[in-house]
């Protein structure tokens, strides 16, 4: 995992961005899994049951997006990384604004 990680902290220094190959096929499954849920939003219009069917549309439109787990991984180390720079960043303008407010 640890060498995932340095692969992952590497390439994204590097080129600022992740590519995974199998990430075309994912987008590929979710276009077909996508098409299946509207098909049955469709059937469900057929059926009477348009409320039901709005709902399947939006739960089809609305899925997270699709990530390979190495772009995962990713996103999970980006997050960590800009949480300690938000950290170290509040902790500097701590340290940095000690001078007591003047009032007139």
């Amino acid at each position: 995992m640890r060498e995932e990680v340095q692969d992952i902290a590497k390439e994204l220094s590097t080129s600022g961005a992740i590519r995974d190959p199998a990430h075309t096929r994912l987008e590929e499954t979710r276009k077909r899994v996508v098409a299946g849920w509207m098909n049955v939003a469709a059937t469900l219009d057929a059926q009477g049951e348009i409320s039901l069917a709005g709902d399947v549309r939006w739960f089809a439109k609305n899925l997270p997006p699709v990530l390979t787990d190495r772009e995962r991984l990713a996103a999970q180390f980006m997050r960590f990384v800009n949480a300690r720079t938000s950290a170290r960043t509040r902790e500097a303008d701590k340290v940095r604004n000690r001078e007591p407010e003047r009032t007139r």
